[in-house]
């Protein structure tokens, strides 16, 4: 054998070589021996072997050494198909690297000393690279991961033979979801599949509303607009509220609450405005004549915890409403500390009611505010009920001698109401903290994560759904629900569409809560923490985007072997038993994870068509328990930290702290192969997935701006109209892009200038129908922040 001084003297390209195939070949040896001895896959012990011995065969300048690197191409490519099958994306870096280096090693100032019979070993290298090219470019031809179909012509038929009573958008935009039914569809077809790519830029406006030096990282601007008459409508994520001309986005007036925030807070951000006109001879919820000073209102909730009711048309706060325009949220629960209780969504308006849910502070203890449900006089401001769902009396009124109760599941996200039968449909998330369980009773978990159906005059439950048993998880209740009539041989039956983080999509009689799609009971994992408990069995829904079984280490993923190497052993030392496994101190994989494969955005339905509009997504989360000790004290022993979501939450009162993140790689992206997001419909009248495509690219978090389309995670939902064209922007590149809802093809895109984390909407004036989104980016997303306001319109 040559010494290596000898090589480098007199082929310094070979000994190069030999050098980087020994870092790579020992990496993969002792990383494939850890992750073996964890029960993992062999191929990388035996890729180390076959590595090292190329390298003692290049040393000895052997030929031989490109037949043994051609045999571990060629076993590489079997086994990456027999793991993963003809998907690209999850053929690529199990090649990446090998694929490369065997093209390295064909160049002649490389191989040309190699002996005997070297061109024959060229050859046969050239012709594993050839099938391995061959290979990938099949790959390459059709997404296999994705669900092609086409939705049925005839979905209409049943719809256009019944008129229906569901309220639709069509001029105007007059709800979070169009309307109080949560649907996010529009009537309006100017703009169709035939000529949206015709799209173009009509106007744009800037909130001048920036990240100021005391706001947390999870600062955001989420709100979709509204529009009524010839005002569009729209708030910053300070709560400032803008009126805008619709059809030139000229500001007509703004109002800033001058919201008090901090780095402590968990949220800074807003998800829209609520819009309520009072009816001629309307009266409030006490029975006196509606007051005249705002014939029509605008009312946003604060992050620091209040209500304003303002002018539609002036902008100026409603002397009517609460003390001179504003209620203090804060009011009834014993515990105030600001930001720990923050209005994030718009409310529900009714005739006369006001229902206000909001967002409390996740996993930093069990003695924070109540995430109490109340219902307001519309005019007045005046607290008429309340359902707090922790209390063994949920509508139990506060008092000199009653608080709300500490912790009580809390809405966050937004309701929908179906005023004729006279009910609201909020979705709840878990009682606090989070992750941990073992102190709640069985009142206070009764409406974890469940949907309640509650009388609007009154705010008493009718029925209610849960969608997880004993939530470990934050598998809370995310999507504001879509009420759809699903008409079926001439008869219609109110449904309600309740998308849930886990993947499932529960379909309910609104009227009574009665399963319309099957939702059986199943056993899940057990084995719960010291001092915890779980449920034996969870609800899992028969229309779905839940991955079918359990994660293996052949779905980790990297940007090459390396990084899917460390995934593989990241996978296998962590807890996971398929869904709901128990949080624990070794670590547990969470996926569905904590993010959701649904989220505020919600689903789109389109009501005549009979069809949903879908932005699942894949993200798997850590959840591992931190015991109490030095670095995790029973209580604090100083300032509440910056808000967060993500790391060491501290769970005070419980006996852990928990530290949440999100299954990364050693590079920061996702351990998961993708798609991490995708868009897909389904028929309503067979509640099947028709067709589902990856959705974004990587552009824009990628350290070079490589248009790879993989499928990427999202905050935003999807908006639906009659003319066949579904709009989406919340992707982690920036674009606004278009569907065809037949088969989801793409019709259109537009560059955005920052994160579009929200979702959008339509409407239409002077004879012209718009596409409006709102592009503030999301800070702990990742996405460029930015305070924009886009218009798009036909010429």
């Amino acid at each position: 054998m040559i010494s290596i001084k000898t090589l480098f003297r007199e082929t310094p390209w070979l000994a190069i070589t030999i050098v980087v195939l020994a870092l790579i070949a020992l990496y993969l040896l002792l990383g494939g021996i850890w992750l073996a001895t964890l029960g993992g896959s062999a191929y990388y012990v035996i890729a180390g072997i076959a590595l090292l011995l190329t390298c003692w065969l290049l040393a000895n300048r052997s030929a031989a050494a490109l037949w043994v690197y051609a045999l571990l191409l060629l076993g590489t490519m079997g086994w990456a198909v027999w793991e993963v099958g003809l998907d690209f994306w999850s053929l690529a870096p199990r090649g990446d690297i090998l694929a490369p280096l065997g093209v390295w090693l064909l160049l002649p100032f490389v191989s040309s000393r190699l002996m005997p019979r070297v061109r024959m070993a060229r050859a046969a290298l050239g012709f594993v690279l050839i099938i391995a090219i061959v290979v990938l470019g099949v790959s390459l031809a059709r997404d296999r991961r994705a669900i092609a179909g086409t939705l049925p012509e005839n979905n209409t038929s049943d719809a256009a033979s019944s008129a229906s009573s569901a309220p639709a958008a069509g001029q105007d935009w007059t709800a979070y979801g169009s309307t109080g039914f949560g649907t996010r569809y529009s009537s309006l077809s100017q703009i169709t599949d035939a000529n949206v790519k015709d799209l173009k830029l009509a106007w744009e406006f800037r909130t001048g509303d920036h990240k100021g030096p005391d706001d947390p990282d999870e600062i955001t601007n989420q709100a979709t607009p509204l529009k009524v008459g010839d005002l569009l409508y729209t708030c910053s994520q300070h709560q400032i509220v803008f009126a805008l001309e619709a059809a030139t986005g000229k500001l007509r007036w703004k109002f800033d609450p001058e919201v008090k925030h901090n780095k402590a807070f968990q949220h800074m951000t807003c998800r829209g405005v609520s819009y309520h006109a009072t009816k001629p001879g309307a009266v409030t919820a006490g029975g006196g004549p509606a007051p005249s000073d705002c014939p029509a209102r605008i009312f946003i909730p604060t992050n620091d915890g209040r209500m304003f009711a303002l002018d539609a048309q002036s902008g100026r706060p409603c002397e009517s409403f609460g003390d001179h325009g504003q209620i203090d949220l804060k009011q009834g629960s014993e515990i105030q500390t600001l930001g720990f209780y923050e209005g994030t969504s718009p409310p529900v308006v009714t005739d006369k009611v006001l229902i206000v849910g909001g967002a409390v502070i996740d996993n930093y203890s069990d003695r924070v505010p109540s995430g109490v449900i109340r219902g307001f006089d519309i005019y007045s401001g005046k607290l008429i009920w309340a359902f707090d769902a922790g209390n063994p009396d949920p509508n139990e009124m506060p008092s000199a001698s009653h608080h709300f109760t500490a912790g009580s599941p809390n809405s966050w996200s937004i309701s929908a109401v179906d005023e004729n039968l006279g009910l609201v449909y909020v979705p709840l998330g878990s009682g606090s903290p989070d992750i941990w369980g073992g102190g709640r009773s069985a009142d206070e978990e009764r409406y974890d994560s469940a949907l309640i159906a509650l009388d609007i005059g009154t705010g008493k439950l009718r029925w209610s759904f849960q969608n997880v048993h004993h939530d470990l998880w934050d598998m809370d209740m995310p999507s504001q629900p879509s009420l759809v009539d699903l008409r079926s041989n001439g008869s219609v039956t109110p449904a309600i569409y309740i998308p849930a983080k886990t993947g499932d999509i529960f379909v309910l009689d609104r009227r009574d809560g009665h399963q319309l799609v099957p939702t059986p009971e199943k056993p899940v994992p057990q084995g719960p923490a010291p001092g915890d408990r779980l449920s034996p069995t969870q609800p899992f829904s028969q229309l779905s985007f839940r991955p079918p079984g359990m994660l293996t280490d052949a779905q980790m993923w990297g940007s090459t072997m390396f990084d899917q190497l460390a995934c593989r052993i990241k996978f296998k030392r962590l807890r996971y038993e398929g869904p709901f496994t128990p949080p624990s101190e070794q670590g547990t994989l969470v996926f569905p994870g904590d993010f959701g494969m649904f989220e505020w955005g919600g689903i789109a339905v389109d009501p005549k068509r009979q069809i949903a509009i879908a932005n699942p997504q894949s993200i798997p989360f850590i959840s591992r328990l931190v015991p109490r000790g030095k670095d995790n004290p029973a209580a604090p022993n100083a300032a509440h930290p910056p808000g967060t979501e993500l790391g060491v939450q501290p769970m005070y009162g419980a006996p852990y702290g928990v530290d949440l993140g999100i299954f990364l790689s050693p590079l920061g992206i996702p351990c998961l192969e993708p798609p991490w997001g995708n868009i897909a419909a389904i028929d309503l009248k067979t509640q099947k997935i028709v067709w589902q495509h990856r959705i974004g690219t990587i552009r824009d978090e990628a350290p070079l701006p490589l248009p790879f389309k993989l499928g990427v995670p999202m905050l935003g939902g999807p908006i639906v109209t009659a003319g066949g064209v579904a709009f989406i922007t919340g992707t982690m590149d920036y674009y606004i892009r278009a569907f065809d809802i037949k088969d989801g093809k793409q019709l259109w895109e537009d560059r955005l200038p920052a994160g579009g984390q929200s979702t959008p909407m339509t409407y239409e004036v002077g004879g012209k129908q718009y596409v409006v989104t709102v592009d503030g980016g999301h800070g702990s997303f990742g996405t460029k922040l930015g305070d924009y306001v886009r218009a798009y319109a036909l010429p």
